[in-house]
């Protein structure tokens, strides 16, 4: 007989993999300064076929920190559907690492993954560093931000208390990581409002499916969109916005920057937000273009923060998928 799956998820490739009250848990382990090395004599596998910066150093001091040991692998040394099939690269990695992690050009490659290692019982979980679709890992590390933020010192209190109820503007490309800040932040009871041109925004399916979570998790969230930036930061208590060309749409550079032209998120926008409103960037930005250098380097910006906060949530997120509650 095979061993029984564990309770913990067996993948964590988009926020909503988690229920509101793992993701609850999650954001606590993250927010402890003290967790046990419950990774320690474990391999986890860090496969990236993106290059990166945070997420692979957020990545492996957090493996590393937890006792464990972690192998960077790039995508030309396994050569997914290249050399072999994505489904025989999960089950020979899971031979000698406790959890895969892969940055990936292709959503469906982690979905393929998952599946494989899920169908034949396998006990190593897979996790999204990112993918064209949604970047989780990223939004962590932005509840986590927004909650030290907003709340009293991190030792205190519930991280997702000191969330509900809060409005979070995003302004730019409804891309992957709009998708997963979106899903994270109905899942703790905020407010979200995303401005993007017509035709780059979130769909009326994304729209319906966070409507859905929304009323799963039953905090009170909201998901709504809008093409007018200004209407989305009227009030808002944080503003967030990303490149408006990631990796992948360098043909589309002309053509994108046009159709944003407008949504810059500079000082004037962010006088229309709440007074104290926090400015947010995933990173890397490019100054002068979706933000102002003087905002992304100014008093209001936690951006560096939320780069921090990369590792913090890394840890939080490993702790759980060991079995860390």
């Amino acid at each position: 007989m095979p061993e029984p799956l564990p309770a913990v998820p067996r993948r964590f490739l988009d926020v909503d993999d988690l229920t509101a009250a793992q993701l609850e848990t999650v954001l606590m382990l993250a927010a402890s300064s003290h967790l046990p090395a419950v990774l320690a004599g474990k391999g986890v596998a860090l496969l990236f076929e993106k290059p990166s910066a945070r997420t692979r150093s957020a990545s492996e001091v957090a493996v590393f920190s937890l006792g464990g040991h972690p192998v960077y692998i790039t995508g030309s040394e396994v050569g997914i559907d290249d050399r072999e099939p994505a489904e025989d690269v999960a089950r020979t990695l899971a031979c000698y690492h406790a959890i895969l992690c892969a940055r990936v050009n292709d959503h469906r490659t982690l979905l393929r993954m998952a599946e494989a290692l899920e169908s034949a019982k396998r006990s190593a979980p897979v996790v999204n560093l990112l993918s064209d679709h949604s970047h989780p890992c990223q939004a962590l590390a932005d509840l986590l931000t927004l909650s030290e933020v907003f709340g009293p010192p991190r030792s205190e209190g519930r991280p997702t208390e000191r969330l509900a109820g809060r409005a979070l503007a995003y302004v730019g490309d409804g891309n992957n990581v709009c998708r997963s800040l979106a899903k994270a932040a109905v899942m703790v009871g905020m407010r979200f409002v995303a401005a993007s041109p017509e035709g780059y925004g979130l769909s009326a399916e994304e729209l319906a499916e966070l409507a859905n979570l929304a009323r799963a998790s039953g905090r009170g969230g909201s998901a709504t969109v809008t093409t007018d930036p200004h209407e989305a930061v009227a009030g808002a208590d944080a503003l967030y916005t990303d490149v408006w060309v990631s990796m992948g749409q360098e043909h589309e550079r002309v053509a994108r920057q046009r159709a944003f032209e407008g949504y810059r998120v500079d000082e004037a926008l962010v006088s229309e937000a709440s007074s104290d409103a926090v400015v947010m960037h995933c990173l890397p930005a490019h100054r002068g273009e979706e933000i102002a250098a003087s905002v992304l380097d100014g008093p209001r910006s936690v951006v560096w923060r939320q780069a921090r906060h990369r590792l913090s949530a890394m840890r939080g997120l490993l702790a759980f998928l060991s079995g860390v509650v």
